[in-house]
């Protein structure tokens, strides 16, 4: 498996099956399908979006704020959205991708504890991230 990059024509010919997107840094966690066209639920993950928060800017966070609870539902792609303060660890093999989203109840506080908020695996060929 391999992070996603730039396509060169030969990487672009061998057509990977699952594709993975790191990015970061919005103040939030996301995994989402990325797909060929998000206007059709049915149409196929293509690659997996893993988006990690930042580590202390921005204050505690939410885990979940209302205001998103109707976008989340009007986009099924979107597999998870965390709004708490952390980072995201990854362990990767040639079978598997498994994401675990770290978080911290308040960053404001020096004891606050850290948890496995949620874990997603990707499998080797098959795009998309599934929830453990």
């Amino acid at each position: 498996m391999r992070a996603a990059r730039a396509c060169s024509s030969s990487s672009a010919r061998r057509r990977p099956s699952n594709p993975v997107v790191l990015t970061g840094d919005i103040h939030s966690n996301w995994v989402n399908d990325l797909k060929v066209d998000f206007r059709d639920e049915k149409s196929p993950a293509v690659a997996t979006e893993l988006v990690g928060t930042s580590i202390t800017s921005g204050g505690d966070g939410l885990d979940m704020p209302e205001r998103l609870t109707g976008v989340l539902a009007e986009n099924p792609f979107v597999k998870f959205y965390n709004g708490q303060r952390g980072y995201v660890s990854r362990s990767v093999t040639p079978q598997t991708w498994q994401a675990d989203f770290q978080v911290l109840e308040a960053v404001t506080r020096k004891d606050s504890p850290r948890r496995t908020r949620a874990s997603f695996v990707i499998s080797d060929g098959r795009a998309g991230a599934e929830r453990l």
